[in-house]
C-alpha cells in the first residue's frame, strides 16, 4: 500500500467519524427539543426576558442544524477523497477551515456564558414568580407547562411554594399544587407546603442548561479534533 492510499483510507476514516458525530449531535438536538418544555419551556410565557435566556430555548435547533452541517462536511470529505480531485479537496479544506473557526467561536461563547447561567436565571426570579401568581390556574398553557415541569423534576414553583401564595389558583381552591408536598395522599395546603420544603425548579432549570452546555462542548470538541485532522490530510493530499 502506497503512502497516498494510506492517507486516503485515513481521510475516509476521519470523515466517517465526523459523520457519526454529526448524527449524534442531531439526535441530541432532537431529544433536547422534546425535553426542553420541562425546563425552559415555562420561561416561554414570560415577557421581557434577557436575550441570553431566550436563546437557551434554541439549543435543540442549534444542535440539530450543527449536526446536519457536520454530516454534510463528512460526506463532502468522503466524496472528495474518493474522487481524488485536488480542486474538490481544496474546496473541502477551505469550507472545513471556515467551519472550524465557527466552532471555536461557539465553544468560546459557551465556555464564557455557561458559568453565568445560574446568575442570569437568578435575576428573573421575581418575573417568574409573578407569572405563576398571575397565570397559574387561569391560563391553561402556563398551568400545563408548570405541571409538566414540576412533575418531571419533582419541584415546586420556581423558587418554592411561596410562588403560589396569593395566586389565583390558591385563592380559588385554598390549596397548593400537589407537587409542593411530598405526601401525595392528602391535599397540599399551606401548612403542608411550608413543612415539607419541596425545592423550587430553579435548580432543575440551571442543571438542565448546564448539562446541555456540556453535551454541546463535548460534541463540538470531538468534531473539531477530527475536522482539524481531516483538513490537514486534505492539504497533504492536495500537495501529492
Amino acid at each position: 500500500m502506497s503512502c497516498k492510499e494510506a492517507l486516503n483510507i485515513l481521510m475516509i476514516a476521519f470523515n466517517t467519524v465526523i459523520i457519526f458525530v454529526g448524527a449524534a449531535s442531531m439526535a441530541v438536538g432532537f431529544v433536547v427539543e422534546i425535553n426542553k418544555k420541562y425546563a425552559v419551556g415555562v420561561l416561554d410565557k414570560i415577557k421581557d426576558l434577557p436575550p441570553e435566556i431566550v436563546n437557551l430555548t434554541y439549543a435543540g435547533y442549534i444542535l440539530f442544524a450543527a449536526g446536519a452541517l457536520i454530516i454534510f462536511i463528512g460526506i463532502l470529505g468522503c466524496c472528495s477523497t474518493y474522487c481524488r480531485n485536488k480542486c474538490v479537496l481544496m474546496t473541502f479544506s477551505l469550507i472545513l477551515l471556515i467551519v472550524i473557526v465557527a466552532e471555536i467561536t461557539v465553544l468560546v461563547l459557551i465556555l464564557f456564558y455557561e458559568p453565568k447561567v445560574a446568575k442570569m436565571l437568578d435575576t428573573i426570579r421575581e418575573k417568574v414568580a409573578k407569572n405563576i401568581k398571575d397565570s397559574y390556574g387561569l391560563n391553561n398553557d402556563v398551568t400545563n407547562a408548570w405541571d409538566e415541569t414540576m412533575y418531571m423534576f419533582q419541584c415546586c414553583g420556581y423558587n418554592n411554594y411561596t410562588d403560589f401564595t396569593g395566586s389565583a389558583f390558591v385563592s380559588m381552591i385554598s390549596q397548593y399544587p400537589q407537587f409542593c408536598c411530598f405526601t401525595k395522599s392528602v391535599q397540599c395546603d399551606l401548612a403542608g407546603a411550608k413543612s415539607e420544603h419541596v425545592d423550587g425548579c430553579f435548580v432543575a432549570v440551571v442543571n438542565f442548561v448546564k448539562h446541555n452546555s456540556i453535551i454541546i462542548v463535548v460534541l463540538a470538541s470531538c468534531a473539531f479534533a477530527f475536522q482539524v485532522g481531516a483538513m490537514i490530510l486534505a492539504f497533504i493530499l492536495c500537495k501529492m
